[in-house]
């Protein structure tokens, strides 16, 4: 005994550290080591989690551009065809305003042709008038040529006058 080292105490120091290690394996280590792999495994799952939410918001934002896209040109081709629409509607109106004119046109033009054919009429009637009057007047008159003369004449200024 010359270090002062009891071999019996030392051996019972062994064993009680040995059993020591052994309850707190038991009773200690493996609950810590399910907690820890449990707390592992949850972050894993938020990890994997967070990567699927990430993926799913990228797919989102992509299928939100698609559509916006989809959108401009749907809006960009409805602008075509109300354009389309419009210059449409502008040719059918010009092609109306076109046959309102050429209709008022014609019957101006009938309307001028009658009124034409009235004032012919009219004025054969006078003329036939005129002439019936010239013819009285002759025939109650001598038949000599200068009082037919002035006759005719005086028929003349008065269908003149007549017109004024």
């Amino acid at each position: 005994m010359g270090l002062g080292i009891s071999w019996q105490g030392l051996l019972g120091q062994i064993i009680n550290f040995v059993l020591l290690l052994v309850l707190l394996y038991f009773i200690g280590y493996r609950p810590i080591r399910k907690m820890l792999d449990e707390r592992s495994n949850k972050i894993k799952e938020g990890i994997d989690q967070a990567e699927l939410a990430k993926e799913a918001a990228a797919r989102a934002e992509e299928e939100v551009q698609r559509r916006l896209d989809e959108a401009r040109k749907d809006g960009q081709l409805i602008l075509a065809q109300a354009a389309e629409m419009g210059e449409r509607l502008k040719a059918e109106a010009r092609e109306e305003a076109r046959r309102e004119a050429e209709t008022l046109i014609v019957r101006a033009r009938a309307e001028i042709g009658m009124e034409r054919d009235e004032a012919i009429d009219k004025l054969r009637q006078e003329f036939a008038d005129l002439a019936i009057l010239a013819a009285e007047k002759v025939i109650n008159e001598t038949l000599d040529k200068e009082r037919h003369r002035r006759l005719i004449e005086e028929v003349l200024e008065e269908s003149s006058t007549l017109r004024k």
